[in-house]
This record gives C-alpha cells, structure tokens and sequence, in this order.
C-alpha cells in the first residue's frame, strides 16, 4: 500500500519521479523502485517523503486512512 500511495501523491501533485528524487537527495531510479515495491524505503526517507506531501508516515503505510500529519512534537 506505501508504494501505491507515494505514487499517487506524487501524481496528485504534478510531480516527476525525477522531481521527487532530487528533493529526496536519491537516484530516481531508487525512487522508482520504492514505488513499484522493489526496494524497502528506509524509515528516514518515507518520514522525508510524508513530510515531502503534508501527511504522516503512518498514512503511507497504510495505518490511517487520515492524510493529516500529526503535530510536531515540541
């Protein structure tokens, strides 16, 4: 389900895979694996990616369906 919703996301936001890559500090084509599920993303990654977007990583993954990220802890 991650991979399916950082593509959708990256989609939804008019994003090349390039594009997302170059934010991400990666080479696009580990970007591409992470979004058809060939490669595992590193949890400092997917939490770079959820903050990439403006949700949670426990959107990412699945354990909510509720886009909106948490408050950041102070």
């Amino acid at each position: 389900m991650v991979y399916e919703r950082i593509k959708n996301l990256r989609e939804d936001n008019d994003l090349t895979q390039q594009k997302i890559a170059d934010m991400l500090f990666i080479n696009r084509r580990t970007y591409s694996n992470y979004e058809i599920g060939e490669r595992n993303i590193p949890v400092e990654v997917l939490s770079r990616i959820a903050d990439i977007f403006g949700t949670s990583v426990d959107y990412l993954i699945g354990r909510t369906d509720v886009k909106k990220p948490y408050p950041k802890a102070e």
